[in-house]
């Protein structure tokens, strides 16, 4: 059964719908950039009830200042304490839970990385995790290597800059942007993310749409040394898609089987 649930974080009302089921295990769905509980093309409501259709109950809502919530937008980075608060109430409306397994995409999964470890979460699935901190309109540099080197075996593309058919001036800015590196000051966003990732004791799967910018500037950095603690731990996997929320038909029976998979463990 679907229902409504009202709680308060730092005194608004905060929004969710819970589908309930009698297991033990829920899953806690948090909504990444501004994207209501719902999810793009509806795909957190359908997640939400394949989910709870095998048994597991699944708790949405939208964090202050977003849909049906009252207060300030806080951004992913002022998000914790949403997350804390929406855990607590998932245990209040349905105390048989022993176990919560979150599950973010985008800056929601960079916001779950930061701060499970204060929310009482016991695992993590996460897709697609946000790294890029921009400073233009461009894609990712890894993103625009990625698409260059896919663009040098295609014959049309080469007959394309010979004969004028390319933008000089965007080809340039790609061509400066794609040989830089991702920041790893102290303070940048992937530094922050590595040393979460490293105190982190709960199990974490990623899960990644293999074509997806997002998702290559973030196996970029995952493949920093930063990173190398925590890589064999953390389970990964990749869907042969471009789709940055699992939008096909495929994709979405494909994130359904990984989420159930991570749930049953």
């Amino acid at each position: 059964m679907r229902r409504l649930i009202q709680f308060t974080c730092a005194g608004e009302e905060l929004v969710a719908t819970l589908d309930g089921a009698v297991g033990t295990t829920g899953l806690l769905i948090v909504s990444g950039g501004n994207e209501i509980r719902i999810g793009a093309h509806r795909g957190m409501a359908e997640l939400a009830a394949n989910i709870a259709a095998a048994g597991y109950p699944v708790f949405r809502y939208d964090r202050r200042g977003i849909g049906d919530s009252s207060g300030i937008n806080n951004g992913f980075e002022g998000s914790s304490e949403d997350i804390r608060e929406a855990v607590a109430a998932f245990r209040r409306e349905v105390p048989h839970l022993t176990r919560i397994v979150a599950f973010g995409n985008c800056d929601a999964a960079s916001a779950l990385i930061l701060f499970h470890a204060g929310a009482a979460i016991d695992g993590l699935v996460i897709t697609n995790p946000w790294t890029i901190e921009a400073a233009d309109d461009l894609p990712p540099a890894a993103a625009i290597r990625s698409r260059y080197i896919e663009k040098l075996k295609n014959p049309r593309e080469l007959l394309r800059l010979m004969t004028g058919g390319v933008n000089i001036r965007k080809l340039i800015g790609g061509l400066v942007k794609a040989s830089s590196n991702p920041s790893q000051a102290s303070n940048s966003l992937p530094a922050r993310l590595a040393r979460a990732f490293e105190s982190s004791t709960i199990p974490i799967t990623i899960l990644l749409a293999e074509r997806d910018n997002t998702a290559v500037a973030f196996v970029e950095n995952w493949q920093h040394e930063a990173f190398a603690a925590y890589r064999a731990r953390t389970t990964l996997h990749r869907c042969d898609t471009d789709s940055h929320s699992f939008a096909r038909p495929q994709d979405k029976a494909w994130l359904v089987a990984q989420v159930l998979a991570a749930l049953s463990d």
